[in-house]
């Protein structure tokens, strides 16, 4: 047993290569093997009376490892270490791999450190090479060694059974039927075979293992639940357990093949029908599995979605590589065996072998060329189909982007153009609105070529059968739809800014024009109200006259001065038919002027208040002036009789006393009835105080209508008097004088005359009224 030939441990040594790939495969198979190598090991521990729990736990010191080595090798390992710390398991485990190395097993990425560890992976691979080493590579059937000879063995324990097919070691060990084939065969008692239905995989694994542990003394290594769950059952669980069958009817199979040795020459015949029975099965079976395999190979009903069309490839490649290989040799293995009946049967001279209607070997390979014929269609079928997915993917996936960046960009917008903020804005504030406008018309114009790349993405997502193309025309749509929209509010929006703008400069205008003329009618008002109320100081009849002429001048003024107000007013008026015809929302008030309507009309009441006010100032002024012109008349006309009449009468004294006409008792008779006619003159004068009074009290200084004023004639008519008085004097004293001294009359108008003379030199005598 130590030593092998090249072939043989190449032939071991190709599972091995395997076993870390396929751990990695499926899950389920990593707990087929922990149970299954658990129970195989403990099947061997038991003998040393021991056992592990957890495969890779329990290794991990290395004592029950070279336990195991012992029990199933019989020969003894080194002397183990007994020490706790690392260094001593690893060396340890490291006498049991030294071990298993010298009895020609390569081991392939398996250190002592990863058993240490407790690496499941590591611990199960070794535990499989111990297993091919021990207990399958010995099997030799028909020249035939290990895993081979293990299922040449399988095959012919069960061939006599229905419905028992053994082709490898997972999938045709799912039913349980070729367990309990093998029990059957060797111990038929333990059995009944006939009870057995293929449909019921779960009973069948729970008998054959049930009556393994019970009879045979093969402990349960595998779970029916884990096996019929399982699309295929892992290869080494089965292999191990299968071993143990061959181990534990070793014995009866080296006697069955002396029996076969013996009965070979008998058995010729009955072994050709029974090769005969077995092409027709296969064949049957075959052909059935080509015609049911076919429509699925021929069916191209697309998937909607990449997963699942991966999935068909996934299934596809899983048929190339799970389930047609088996079909395959099944094939080539029915033309061998058809070859080799002919022979037999032409060796035995024996007729020809003549298979069922449409089961020829011709008609199978033309079944197996229609096959491939289907599956070569079905894999151009399948990557176009990927490829076009793909397509599809990369496609709505840029749909989504692009459609994703659009709508963030939109976000927004069409609040941003509905909003009314130009109805609240100035003048200023509106142009810079525009300017802030044609900037985002601009970036509108720029996105339009990512709408059109968006519909044409859609398009293309139509035509190529995009599953969710519905989806995709909605949201398309909804971009479109939102995008004419946005075009027809960016219009919208352009029209509300310069409508507004015109309205605004119009009302700017008529602000303007407003203010240009309001401020010069407000000063003209101003004036007006000015000199409407300024006070006046005349002292003629004409004088008033010109202020009432400048007066109705003014008030016909007034009727252009309205029509000013009104077109001023008018032009305020226009502004708020604008806002009120066009609701457009005036923030402040006139720019260019703080004169307001208000004003104007309330400057405009006053000024017409003032003008009837003037003209009852002015038209009593008038009757004032006029009052006292005939006061001027009044006393101008008798202060020019008056005066010349004082002038005549002192003039009229002089020249008495000058003339010296009669004698002086007759210039003194002459000179009392002047003084008589003076007294009587005074109330005259009298009057005349009385109008200079009134004259006074209506302050009147002057009078174009008389030389004379009262002071001139108060002087005048004093002077009068005194000369009078003075003359009568001088004439009485003269008489006193003449009579005292006896001088004559002659003689005294001497000195009369003297004197007269004296007195005209000296200037005493005469008055000037008017200067």
């Amino acid at each position: 047993m130590d030593h092998y030939d090249s072939q043989q441990t190449n032939d071991y040594m190709q599972p091995e290569d395997d076993w870390d790939r396929d751990l990695l495969l499926d899950p389920a198979w990593e707990k087929q093997q922990r149970k299954t190598f658990t129970a195989w090991c403990n099947s061997h521990l038991r003998k040393a009376g021991t056992q592990i729990e957890n495969i890779e736990e329990d290794f991990r010191d290395g004592l029950k490892l070279m336990l195991l080595l012992e029990v199933i090798s019989g020969e003894r390992l080194a002397k183990p270490e007994r020490g706790k710390m690392r260094v001593h398991k690893i060396s340890n485990v490291n006498k049991a791999l030294d071990f298993i190395a010298s009895k020609g097993v390569k081991l392939v990425s398996i250190g002592a450190e990863e058993i240490v560890d407790g690496n499941a992976k590591m611990t199960l691979g070794m535990i499989w090479t111990i297993i091919l080493r021990f207990a399958i590579q010995d099997i030799s059937v028909e020249e035939t060694s290990a895993k081979e000879g293990l299922l040449l063995w399988c095959q012919r324990k069960t061939a006599p059974y229905k419905n028992v097919n053994i082709q490898n070691f997972h999938i045709s060990w799912k039913d349980g039927l070729g367990f309990c084939a093998l029990i059957h065969r060797h111990r038929p008692e333990l059995i009944d075979y006939g009870k057995l239905r293929k449909d019921d995989p779960l009973t069948n694994l729970n008998t054959a293992f049930d009556v393994a542990e019970r009879y045979l003394d093969i402990p349960k290594m595998l779970d029916a639940e884990d096996i019929v769950g399982t699309a295929r059952p892992d290869e080494k669980a089965i292999m191990t357990y299968v071993s143990s069958f061959y181990h534990a009817f070793s014995g009866a199979q080296k006697a069955e093949t002396a029996a076969n040795r013996i009965c070979k020459v008998l058995a010729v015949n009955q072994e050709n029908e029974q090769l005969m029975e077995d092409y027709e099965k296969l064949a049957s079976d075959l052909l059935e599995w080509i015609r049911r395999t076919i429509p699925w190979l021929e069916n191209r009903a697309p998937e909607n979605t990449m997963q699942a069309m991966q999935q068909k490839l996934e299934d596809f490649r899983d048929y190339r590589r799970l389930h047609k290989p088996p079909k395959v040799q099944e094939k080539c293995q029915l033309e061998i065996n058809f070859n080799t009946l002919q022979t037999k049967l032409r060796l035995s001279n024996r007729p020809a072998f003549m298979p069922s209607e449409g089961k020829m070997v011709s008609d199978i390979n033309n079944a197996w060329g229609c096959l491939e014929q289907a599956e070569k269609g079905y894999e151009e079928w399948l990557l176009n189909e990927i490829r076009r997915l793909e397509r599809l993917d990369h496609l709505a996936e840029k749909f989504r982007q692009k459609a994703c960046i659009h709508e963030s960009w939109t976000d927004g917008k069409e609040a941003m153009l509905q909003q009314k903020d130009y109805e609240t804005a100035t003048l200023s504030e509106i142009k810079a609105l525009l300017k802030k406008h044609e900037a985002f018309e601009s970036d509108l114009a720029a996105h339009q070529d990512r709408v059109e790349q968006i519909a044409a993405i859609a398009q293309e997502l139509n035509e190529l059968d995009y599953y969710d193309s519905p989806s995709v025309n909605a949201r398309c749509q909804k971009i479109c739809d939102q995008w004419d929209n946005l075009g027809a509010l960016t219009q919208k929006r352009r029209e509300a800014l310069e409508r507004t703008e015109k309205l605004l400069e119009t009302i700017d205008q008529l602000y303007l024009e407003y203010a240009k003329r309001a401020a010069p009618f407000n000063n003209w008002m101003e004036g007006a109200m000015e000199d409407l109320q300024d006070t006046f100081i005349v002292h003629t009849i004409e004088e008033i006259q010109g202020l009432t002429t400048a007066h109705e001048q003014f008030k016909a003024t007034l009727p252009d001065a309205d029509k000013e107000r009104q077109a001023i007013l008018g032009i305020h008026n226009e502004v708020s038919k604008i806002v009120q015809t066009y609701h457009v929302n005036m923030a402040g008030t006139n720019p260019y002027t703080t004169i307001t309507p208000q004003e104007i009309n309330g400057k405009w009441d006053h000024v017409r208040q003032l003008v009837p006010r003037r003209d009852q100032a002015l038209m009593e002024e008038h009757a004032r002036q006029q009052h006292n012109e005939r006061l001027r008349k009044q006393f101008g006309a008798q202060a020019n009789v008056i005066g010349p009449w004082i002038q005549t009468k002192m003039e009229e004294i002089g020249r008495i006393s000058i003339e010296m006409h009669g004698t002086l008792e007759d210039q003194l008779n002459h000179l009392r009835q002047y003084e008589k006619s003076i007294v009587n003159y005074k109330p005259k004068i009298d009057q005349l105080e009385g109008d200079h009074q009134q004259i006074q009290e209506a302050l009147i200084f002057d009078n174009k209508h008389t030389n004379y004023t009262m002071e001139h004639i108060r002087v005048g008519w004093e002077q009068l008097l005194t000369t009078i008085a003075r003359t009568t004097n001088e004439v009485e004293n003269q008489i006193l004088t003449r009579d005292a001294k006896g001088i004559s009359q002659e003689q005294m108008n001497e000195f009369r005359a003297s004197f007269n003379h004296f007195d005209r030199v000296s200037g005493m005598g005469g008055w000037d009224g008017g200067d």
